[in-house]
């Protein structure tokens, strides 16, 4: 009998993201993945004012209910959130991949920020052995595709994919993180560069 793997989509920050931004970035996932593929998307607690504190809780409370094997994946401050916890404190269960989409960077040479600023040695506090792959439009305005570079810079594993074209919600179509998160990285999509 076949087993359905666990996809965790955490949302981005800001007023109404869950229900009138993210949504569409959750369905494309889900409808790329296809069946095979449970994928979650927890609302988190008070989107239009995101606090560390109240975002790793949850993030950490929705992993704790994942099975091993599950793909954890952030798009925007989510994905800043999401990254920063998993290095503060490693989950309890074996996560298969780390995706982080349209990611702004937080501390030098990105975004400022106290409370969300990431660890200088992000890479070496992440879960050993999982593969971390980063998406990031070339058209993003939001957070600049610049991020992509710190990410792989403090995460030596860490795999860039950059998205000619895409924006910060990368057009709503994450096909191309469907694809590596069901083929690997030879799925088709653009070479890292």
């Amino acid at each position: 009998m076949a087993t359905t793997a666990q996809v965790l989509f955490v949302q981005g920050g800001g007023a109404g993201t869950h229900d009138e931004w993210d949504n569409r970035l959750f369905d494309s996932l889900r409808h790329a993945l296809g069946d095979s593929y449970e994928v979650r998307y927890p609302r988190m607690p008070d989107e239009g004012d995101p606090s560390y504190a109240a975002w790793s809780a949850a993030i950490r409370r929705e992993i704790a209910e994942l099975d091993d094997g599950a793909v954890v994946v952030g798009h925007s401050l989510g994905g800043a959130i999401l990254v920063h916890a998993l290095a503060e404190r490693p989950p309890e269960r074996d996560l298969a991949m780390i995706v982080l989409v349209a990611t702004p960077f937080v501390g030098a040479g990105g975004w400022p920020g106290d409370e969300f600023e990431l660890p200088h040695d992000l890479g070496a506090r992440l879960p050993r052995g999982v593969p971390v792959r980063v998406f990031h439009g070339l058209g993003d305005e939001t957070a600049p595709p610049s991020h992509a570079d710190l990410y792989a810079g403090v995460i030596g594993h860490a795999r860039v994919y950059r998205l000619p074209g895409r924006d910060h919600q990368l057009n709503d179509d994450l096909g191309e993180v469907a694809a590596v998160i069901r083929f690997g990285d030879d799925a088709g999509t653009p070479p890292p560069r």
